[in-house]
C-alpha cells in the first residue's frame, strides 16, 4: 500500500507535466505568417515608391492598392489550393469506400496485416481488424488514417482558409499605411510601426518553435528591414533614372 502511495504522486506529476508543443501551429502559425507576409510586402512596396520621391498621397494610394491586391490574391490562392486538396482527398475517400464495399474481406486482411507489421500478434490483429470493420464508416475512417494519413471528419474548409488569409494579410498590410491615414506626411512613422509589427509577429511565432521570442522577433525585424531598405534604394535609383 505504501508503495502505491509513493508512486501515485510521481504518476500524477508526470501526467500533469507531460505536455508537448503544438507542432502543427494550429491557427496561430498561418495567421501570423499571413500578417507577416502582408507587412513585409506592403512595407517594401511603399518604401520602394517613397524612394522615388513621390507625394504622401501617392504612397497612401500605393499602400492601399497593395493591401487590396495582396489580400485578394492570398484569399484566391488559398481557396484554390485548399479546395483542390479537399477534392483530391474526397476522391481518394470515394475510392477507399468503394473498395470496402466491393472487397470487404481483402480490406480487413489489409488492416490486420498493417497491425501485424506494427508488432501486434497475428491473432489479436485479426480480431481487432474484424471488430473495427463491422461499421463501414468506422472502417473507412481507420483506413483513411492508416493509408492516407487523413481524418475524414476534419477536412479543411476552402472558405475558412480564404477568409483567414484575407484577414491576416490585410491586417499586416494595414500597419505601414496606418500612420499616413492618421495624418503622417513622412515615411519614418510607417517604417517604425511596420518594424515593430514585424518584431511582434516574430516573437509570437516563437510560441510554436524552440527559439526564444527575442531571437525570432529580431530575425524577422532584420529580414523585413532589409527588404524595405533594398526596395527603397531601388526606388530611389529608378526615380533618379526616370526623372
Amino acid at each position: 500500500m505504501e508503495i502505491m502511495d509513493a508512486a501515485a504522486p510521481t504518476h500524477v506529476a508526470h501526467r500533469d507535466n507531460h505536455t508537448h508543443r503544438d507542432v502543427n501551429g494550429g491557427w496561430l502559425r498561418p495567421a501570423v505568417f499571413g500578417a507577416m507576409d502582408g507587412l513585409v510586402s506592403n512595407l517594401a512596396l511603399m518604401t520602394g515608391v517613397a524612394g522615388g520621391a513621390v507625394s504622401p498621397h501617392t504612397i497612401v494610394i500605393t499602400g492601399l492598392a497593395g493591401l487590396a491586391a495582396g489580400a485578394f490574391s492570398m484569399a484566391a490562392g488559398e481557396y484554390t489550393s485548399v479546395a483542390s486538396q479537399r477534392e483530391l482527398v474526397v476522391a481518394e475517400l470515394d475510392i477507399e469506400r468503394a473498395q470496402l464495399r466491393a472487397h470487404p474481406k481483402d480490406e480487413e486482411d489489409e488492416l490486420a496485416a498493417l497491425y501485424v507489421s506494427r508488432g501486434v500478434e497475428p491473432e489479436l490483429a485479426r480480431q481487432v481488424a474484424e471488430q473495427l470493420s463491422r461499421d463501414p464508416e468506422q472502417a473507412l475512417e481507420i483506413h483513411a488514417r492508416e493509408e492516407l494519413g487523413i481524418d475524414p471528419s476534419d477536412l479543411p474548409s476552402p472558405a475558412v482558409a480564404a477568409v483567414s488569409s484575407f484577414g491576416s494579410f490585410a491586417l499586416g498590410a494595414l500597419l505601414p499605411v496606418l500612420p499616413y491615414l492618421l495624418g503622417a506626411t513622412v515615411l519614418w512613422p510607417a517604417v517604425l510601426l511596420a518594424l515593430f509589427g514585424l518584431f511582434a509577429c516574430g516573437a509570437v511565432v516563437a510560441r510554436v518553435t524552440a527559439r526564444s521570442w527575442w531571437f525570432s522577433g529580431l530575425r524577422q525585424l532584420a529580414l523585413g528591414g532589409a527588404a524595405a531598405a533594398v526596395t527603397f534604394g531601388l526606388g530611389a535609383l529608378f526615380g533618379t533614372a526616370v526623372g
